[in-house]
């Protein structure tokens, strides 16, 4: 059984409840098999000029077997290490025969109660989740590439509400990025040993990783608070106000991923920085995060308030379902601007449901930025008003047809 593979052996139940600890147990696990390794070999070393009779002492990557005379059983307890995972009395026995050492009986992975290997589900699980969030974030960085083209190219579409929409986009692109990036420096083999992994490389893809995720939440924020003041304000936004939307998602994140970085290297400069499970430190980033999200859902449901109020009450009471029809579009709409969706998990510990919460975040999370470049670009009136007249003009280049469409148009709102 390699190291290699003994590692995987609690991959599967690394997210179990356990001690705060400054390593994550998976890790723990594979340096106090290292540290056990170390002394087992030192003590082979030293038998190494004795007696060449019978069965020599060995380290078998989970436990150290001493000098045993022919025809000897030596009996070993589940080794210690096995109890950070699960708490067990069991033991292995070994005998030592004329040929050598035979196998362990019971097998470790009987004896000790644990796996020794990843479930066949489990690994077909996260091979699809893998699979799904990279078409997801590959089409959505597609998809988005052609909306911020689309909305850069067309200088009537150039507004307030569009510009907002563009730093969305490129939010939507950078996170895809980020996310291709990071596999590529994080999961490029198999054999990379993510708790020694500490290189300039990979800590740099974490943490432009992080930025790129929490810039996002913070342009869905400003979404919702453009919005907001569309709503309840007709005034004209001036470009500082857009300066200030752009602070706010661009600059805001800055400064707490620099907090969170100088912390990380100071205090707990460990790993690659991707491991945050019971780091203080974690909520340098997730709690601008977490507030962000409860402030957008709660614009969210004032928004909706305000859609309600403007429903026309004389149609109401006729139960006009095409009132309804209209403000429940407008509800579904909003939902992935405002990434309501985030809500869901926004208060749970990280080890709930972890499947469901990979396939949220991941699968669900990865084409959000294709959902909002098709409803809030390709979908608009404006924009496919332009596309058609672009497309007019094209065939009077081409083939000498002129249309009356194509001479021009006019943007229906400022906004």
């Amino acid at each position: 059984m390699s190291s290699r593979r003994i590692a995987g052996i609690f991959i599967t139940v690394f997210w179990a409840p356990h001690a705060v600890s400054r390593l994550h147990p998976e890790c723990e696990f594979i340096f106090q098999l290292e540290r056990e390794e170390r002394r087992c070999l030192q003590y082979v070393a030293e038998q190494g000029n004795r007696s060449s009779e019978g069965c020599w002492p060995f380290w078998d990557a989970v436990a150290c077997w001493p000098r045993a005379v022919a025809g000897e059983t030596v009996q070993r307890a589940c080794p210690a290490v096995f109890s950070l995972f699960k708490n067990n009395t069991g033991s292995v026995s070994r005998n030592c025969t004329g040929g050598g050492w035979s196998r362990p009986f019971p097998p470790y992975h009987v004896a000790c109660s644990v796996d020794d290997d990843i479930p066949e589900s489990e690994e077909l699980y996260f091979t699809t989740v893998k699979m799904i969030y990279t078409v997801g974030y590959g089409v959505s960085l597609v998809v988005l590439t052609a909306a911020v083209l689309t909305l850069l190219f067309f200088r009537r579409l150039r507004c307030a509400r569009n510009f907002i929409h563009i730093q969305l986009f490129g939010t939507f692109i950078l996170k895809s990025v980020a996310v291709f990036i990071k596999d590529a420096t994080l999961f490029s083999s198999d054999e990379t040993n993510h708790c020694t992994l500490s290189t300039f490389a990979c800590k740099t893809s974490v943490v432009f990783c992080h930025y790129c995720v929490m810039a996002n939440f913070f342009w869905l924020l400003v979404e919702a608070l453009y919005l907001n003041s569309l709503l309840l304000s007709s005034f004209y936004h001036s470009r500082r106000c857009l300066w200030g939307f752009s602070l706010l998602g661009w600059g805001v994140p800055v400064l707490f991923i620099v907090l969170w970085m100088i912390s990380r290297a100071y205090f707990e400069d460990t790993e690659c920085w991707d491991i945050n499970e019971d780091s203080p430190y974690w909520w340098i980033i997730k709690g601008p995060i977490v507030v962000s999200i409860a402030v957008n859902f709660m614009l969210f449901i004032n928004i909706i308030r305000i859609l309600i109020q403007k429903l026309n009450p004389r149609l109401i009471q006729f139960n006009n379902s095409s009132q309804y029809r209209r403000l429940a579009k407008s509800t579904l709409l909003l939902i992935p601007l405002f990434g309501t969706h985030y809500m869901f998990f926004n208060f749970l510990p990280d080890y709930f449901n972890v499947n469901l919460r990979l396939c949220i975040e991941l699968c669900i999370g990865s084409f959000q930025g294709l959902l909002v470049a098709v409803l809030y670009c390709f979908l608009n009136q404006e924009v496919q008003k332009e596309l058609h007249m672009q497309w007019l003009r094209w065939r009077e280049r081409s083939y000498g047809v002129v249309s009356p469409a194509a001479k021009g148009s006019q943007m229906d709102t400022p906004f």
